[in-house]
């Protein structure tokens, strides 16, 4: 009987550091439409030494490769299903006998996330998810424990837009229209049922956004110097810090101040568009190798709220993903390249040191970019997807193609090309300001030469 005992707590406590390993994270996303196969995607997260693997939804081909493998697993309930799960236990049932029950425990599925970054979106529908967040949550934990299951944990991935408050941490607070209805019971679910909260953390966005009164060397790790927070009388030294403790505290101001973390989402971009500051290989590099340094030194580093504490680490992302849309940093976090090579040196493991490294390209781009840019047709675009592309940017209206009409300053030369490159900038310059990008699906890109010929000028974007 006794050694029985032994042997149910050594399992326990296996699980325990399981869940808590320190071995570093990639998230695998698939918005892509060059990437290599799944069967690939698998070796080159077993080859580059992943300890864990997200996945955005349940996959079934991924999970059945990842059977039998040393990776642990974190599967996703996309947005659109939340709802229904929050008001029909059968349809929780459902989703796990589908998406679990046929791969677990040979595919070693660790967390099941409820949604991502659902509290990001300010929609009418939008809204109406963030109260059926946490019954979803609550139903897909019944019907994980009515089949039994108890080694997988529920959660959801928060973005730290969650936050009103974030400097100095000390002040930490979330948003106030989410704060007692949505965070709150969710705080007491992940309390109740020792989960962790998954939340994504991006120290180049509050960088980027305000690079001249914070520190790059601060963003990235690299600073000398330390911030001290009066509030608590805590020292910081790097931003990812500062950010995960304004959660901590905003946590402990609601009463929950020791449910544990996971940084579900982390990394830097490697490129972008020529007005996103710092995205660059060398700034990409340099982040996530000391990422990975301060997330895998034994004993482990903490935070200073928090020290001592592991906080596994997932990076953002595994590929650059040409069909992501927005900005042209949205493309640009991965550690591969579309055809599985590396785009900069990484050891996952944390072993090796910076000077084992090659030389990497000397950063271009680490002050805001001041002056014109114009949107113009991207050098091989098809024709005819071009084509498409040029008619649905004039057919916005507002003057936006009108220099384009038969007779008028940019008529001449014809060719798709021209007059989509001007569609394309004037559509941009029109409609910026209500998030248009210079993307196209992929069919443009920015330029700081300006397009324009005789009596035809381009409309531009000055920054």
């Amino acid at each position: 009987m006794g050694l029985l005992l032994l042997i149910t707590l050594l399992s326990i406590l296996s699980f325990a550091s399981a869940e808590i390993s320190d071995k570093i994270g990639i998230n695998y996303g698939q918005l892509g439409n060059n990437l290599p196969s799944a069967y690939q995607s698998i070796e080159l997260l077993q080859s580059m030494q992943a300890g864990r693997v997200k996945l955005y939804d349940a996959n079934p081909e991924i999970l059945k490769l990842l059977a039998d493998t040393k990776l642990r697993v974190s599967i996703m309930i996309p947005n659109h299903e939340i709802s229904n799960i929050a008001l029909n236990q059968t349809a929780a049932d459902e989703w796990v006998r589908n998406n679990v029950l046929p791969y677990f425990p040979s595919t070693a599925i660790r967390f099941l996330l409820v949604g991502n970054e659902v509290l990001s979106s300010q929609s009418d529908q939008d809204i109406v998810m963030w109260h059926d967040l946490v019954p979803a949550m609550r139903n897909v934990r019944k019907s994980l424990k009515d089949k039994n299951i108890t080694d997988i944990k529920v959660s959801t991935a928060l973005a730290m837009d969650v936050l009103q408050s974030t400097f100095p941490p000390s002040t930490g607070e979330f948003r106030s229209d989410i704060r007692d209805t949505v965070i709150q019971p969710m705080l007491r679910f992940l309390d109740r049922t020792k989960s962790f909260l998954f939340i994504d953390v991006y120290p180049y966005f509050p960088w980027s956004s305000n690079p001249s009164n914070i520190s790059l060397d601060f963003a990235l790790f690299k600073s000398n110097s330390s911030i001290i927070d009066h509030g608590n009388g805590l020292n910081y030294t790097n931003l990812l810090d500062q950010m995960l403790d304004s959660l901590i505290f905003a946590m402990g101001k609601l009463g929950y101040p020791d449910i544990r973390l996971v940084i579900s989402e982390t990394g830097w971009p490697n490129s972008g568009d020529i007005e996103e500051p710092g995205a660059n290989i060398l700034n990409a590099a340099t982040y996530n190798r000391n990422l990975i340094q301060k997330m895998t030194t034994k004993p482990a580093i903490g935070t200073p709220a928090r020290p001592g504490v592991v906080i596994p680490t997932f990076i953002f992302s595994l590929y650059n993903e040409n069909q992501k849309t927005g900005q042209g940093t949205e493309r640009h976090w991965g550690l591969l390249n579309e055809n599985g090579t590396g785009i900069y040196e990484i050891d996952l493991t944390g072993k090796r040191s910076a000077s084992e490294y090659a030389p990497l390209p000397a950063a271009q781009n680490n002050v805001p970019y001041k002056g014109e840019v114009w949107c113009v047709a991207a050098r091989g675009a098809d024709l005819q997807e071009l084509s498409a592309a040029l008619t649905s940017a004039c057919n916005e209206g507002n003057g936006t193609c009108d220099a384009l009409a038969p007779g008028n300053e940019c008529y001449l030369p014809v060719s798709v090309t021209w007059h989509a490159s001007y569609a394309f900038s004037s559509y941009w310059a029109n409609y910026r300001t209500q998030g248009a990008t210079c993307y196209f699906n992929g069919l443009a890109e920015e330029t700081t030469r300006n397009p324009s010929k005789g009596a035809c000028n381009f409309p531009s974007v000055r920054f």
